[in-house]
């Protein structure tokens, strides 16, 4: 399980303004919640949360918020950004509960050669990379591991065909592909004179109408 640390300070106003002069001041917006707690709005640092960002899987790292003196475990939830600058506009929070599962993406780590590409040619095509899983908070995994060395040219796997550590459930649909060993492309082949075929039968006709 990756975990982080984050820095935050309540804050009573609310609202658009609010948010903006937030923003103006080298901050960001955001708010926590959960189980049995009202939500709480907060204040970021922008440099030290836009690097974290950078640094960490968002979507499966649990962060151990800092808030006024008290911490909370939390993942994150959403963030909103500029859609031309991309810099960080708000983020929400969950906080993790103690004996709750939660739902969680984590990413796909593709684990050796399939037999099909090694003996066959084949062309290993990742179709998902990141699987839906609920589980405690405490177990989260940093990736979930496919092996798929044994995949033979033209065949695949499946959701129902992974191997999960213990108290990870998946959510994704047990039929849905995961990944499969394509065949080889061919390309066509190039008449040895150079002559393209279209040309030759132009030449055949003008020689019959003489």
């Amino acid at each position: 399980m990756a975990n982080a640390t984050l820095s935050a300070n309540s804050r009573a106003e609310t609202g658009k303004g609010a948010a903006r002069k937030i923003r103006q001041a080298g901050n960001i917006p955001a708010v926590i919640y959960g189980h049995n707690r009202e939500p709480q709005s907060l204040v970021l640092n922008a440099r030290e949360t836009e690097k974290l960002v950078k640094s960490i899987s968002t979507k499966s790292t649990v962060i151990e918020l800092a808030i006024d003196g008290k911490t909370a475990r939390t993942l994150i939830r959403e963030i909103q950004r500029h859609p031309f600058k991309r810099t960080i506009l708000h983020i929400d929070f969950q906080e993790l509960v103690a004996g709750e599962t939660v739902t969680v993406k984590c990413p796909i780590v593709y684990v050796g050669t399939p037999e099909g590409v090694r003996l066959e040619g084949g062309i290993l095509d990742q179709i998902m990379h990141e699987l839906t899983i609920q589980v405690d908070p405490g177990n989260i995994p940093n990736h979930i591991d496919v092996d798929v060395s044994g995949v033979k040219l033209g065949k695949s796997l499946h959701v129902s065909d992974l191997t999960l550590p213990a108290g990870v459930k998946v959510m994704d649909d047990a039929g849905s592909t995961v990944c499969v060993v394509a065949p080889p492309k061919v390309q066509a082949e190039t008449p040895a004179d150079g002559a393209a075929e279209p040309e030759v039968i132009r030449k055949a006709k003008a020689d019959d109408e003489k």
